[in-house]
């Protein structure tokens, strides 16, 4: 099962690395992973995406709430959320492509940011699943580079990740 943990943790050196060395030594993957200072200049916000049981999240959220700079962990999936990634993607744009191509970022609500006579370098926003999507339409252009930036996420409503 797919989990999204959000985190307030110390903005120190090493965290990160505490927290990625612990999925690390229990053998646990980490899907995604964003990192970014708060409004608060002492926390950074880290959002992780990781699958397992039950248990094992369970095991995770556990071993993650005795790190020293884990100060809250909110557990995203277990209530309504909003996730979001970015995705920056250059591919070849050449002769009837061209047209094929921006009618696609238009109807996936992308925009095209930089364009030369070869290449447009594209920025769509969205879940996961909808950057899947857009990626398998498009046509056959070959895609020279993807950069995704891993997910955000934030809890609908009142519910909130704060101290």
């Amino acid at each position: 099962m797919r989990r999204t943990l959000s985190l307030l943790v110390e903005n120190e050196p090493g965290a990160l690395s505490r927290i990625a060395g612990l999925f690390s030594a229990r053998g646990y993957n980490i899907e995604s992973l964003t990192v970014a200072p708060t409004e608060d200049e002492s926390l950074s916000r880290m959002t992780i995406v990781t699958r397992g049981s039950e248990e094992i999240i369970e095991q995770i959220t556990k071993q993650l709430n005795k790190l020293i700079d884990v100060v809250r962990l909110l557990d995203l999936t277990e209530g309504r959320h909003i996730e979001r990634e970015l995705l920056l993607l250059k591919v070849r744009a050449q002769g009837a492509d061209r047209e094929e191509i921006k009618r696609l970022v238009d109807i996936f609500r992308g925009r095209i940011i930089d364009v030369d006579e070869e290449t447009y370098t594209i920025e769509l926003t969205g879940p996961g699943d909808k950057l899947d999507a857009f990626v398998d339409a498009l046509p056959a252009a070959e895609i020279y580079e993807v950069v995704r930036s891993g997910v955000s996420g934030i809890a609908r409503g009142d519910r909130a990740l704060r101290l």
